[in-house]
């Protein structure tokens, strides 16, 4: 007798169609366990390497408590290190640096080589059994992916290459590896959990309610999609003209781009990687920007453009209004945002229904809560309960 195999399918999630609850937006616990889980192996930008084009150049990031350096090797390798002196702990370098030829600690002088090996030892004759080629700086993993350099405090999770396979061809013409800063790297504190910013990113249903310029830009053809580690959103500038000034000089003023397709000459493109970095391409310019979570409620949002060298007029006016007009739609978020932010903290929200167009969100909330399994739960657990789950 022949065997008949049942279809089998799987149960559905009664929470797929429901947001996150809102004690996830400001609970202390539940940031500890993001961090474990999947913050610290999340790929972070740095710079691109044309920032640090000579040997001994170096940029930082901070990122959840640590600093991270990368630097240009005698070899001309980026390489990324701990910032982090292997004497007594203190912090090597801050901010930027140029062509330096040694990393040399300002509490006692421990010098490193521009490969992390440590080279230089005061009062070398204190330590007799010192060895030195165990105590270089604390590799740090890189990627660099088409020019940009990406840092990850921990291993696990696909790389940025991975991430962005689906969309290779997409990005390809825009030529990131030529891009150079046209501007200097921002960092904006916000009193907000970082789900708060990053939800608010890829949300496709408050841009006509709360962002009029970007309605008048693009008028009812704002996409969005949901892939399992980027959200990609995107808007064609109508033909309609604005009757705002910037953005209708902008839609007068942006000259072709003899790089990009006819299908990118006048389209917004923006792409979010999970968890918090995200990237605006326009077809002047390519902002960078992430939300780099400080702790449960607070965040930095830090950000810096770059652009394929172009000297024409026409150009450097886009970029100018392309400025103005995300600054005004930065601000419109900043305080859409921060009365989310009030709303999760009150005790009567409860996940509300997603609507069927918000990809996005659901996909979101489905990482988070395979990730965190205590994502589903309306309350937060006894106290304690992240020790716990980490040892999951």
């Amino acid at each position: 007798m022949a065997t008949q195999l049942k279809s089998v399918h799987p149960t559905p999630d009664p929470l797929d169609g429901m947001s996150l609850p809102g004690w996830l937006y400001f609970d202390p616990e539940f940031f500890e366990a993001e961090k474990k889980a999947f913050l610290r192996a999340a790929p972070q930008v740095v710079c691109h390497e044309h920032e640090i084009a000579e040997p001994g150049a170096w940029r930082t990031l901070d990122y959840l408590g640590e600093s991270v350096i990368v630097i240009r090797g005698d070899d001309g390798e980026p390489r990324a290190f701990s910032n982090v002196c292997r004497h007594r702990g203190s912090r090597l370098v801050d901010g930027n640096g140029g062509c330096t030829k040694l990393l040399t600690c300002p509490y006692h002088a421990w010098s490193y080589a521009r490969d992390g090996r440590l080279v230089g030892v005061p009062h070398r004759g204190e330590y007799p059994d010192l060895r030195t080629d165990e105590l270089g700086l604390v590799p740090v993993e890189l990627e660099n992916w088409l020019g940009f350099l990406f840092v990850r405090l921990e291993p696990g999770g696909p790389s940025v290459a991975e991430m962005m396979a689906p969309y290779e061809d997409e990005v390809a013409p825009y030529r990131f590896a030529d891009l150079r800063p046209i501007g200097r790297v921002t960092l904006r504190e916000r009193k907000l959990n970082w789900k708060t910013i990053a939800d608010n990113y890829s949300d496709g249903l408050h841009i006509p309610i709360g962002h009029p310029g970007l309605t008048r830009l693009f008028g009812r053809n704002y996409r969005i999609e949901a892939r399992s580690y980027v959200d990609r959103m995107e808007g064609d500038l109508a033909e309609k003209e604005s009757t705002n000034p910037s953005e209708r000089s902008y839609q007068r003023l942006l000259p072709r781009v003899d790089h990009l397709p006819e299908s990118h000459q006048r389209k917004w493109l923006y792409y979010k990687l999970f968890p918090n970095v995200a990237f605006d391409i326009y077809p002047d310019q390519v902002d960078f920007m992430q939300f780099l979570p400080v702790s449960a409620t607070e965040t930095v949002i830090r950000e810096i453009s770059y652009a394929v060298p172009d000297e024409r007029r026409e150009m450097q006016v886009a970029r100018h209004l392309n400025w103005r007009i995300n600054r005004r739609v930065n601000a419109e978020d900043t305080e859409l945002i921060a009365r989310v932010q009030l709303g999760m903290q009150s005790p009567t929200y409860r996940p509300g229904p997603l609507g069927t167009s918000e990809v996005c969100l659901r996909s979101f909330a489905q990482k988070l809560r395979k990730l965190i399994p205590e994502a589903r739960l309306e309350a937060p657990p006894a106290a304690g309960w992240s020790r716990i789950a980490s040892a999951r």
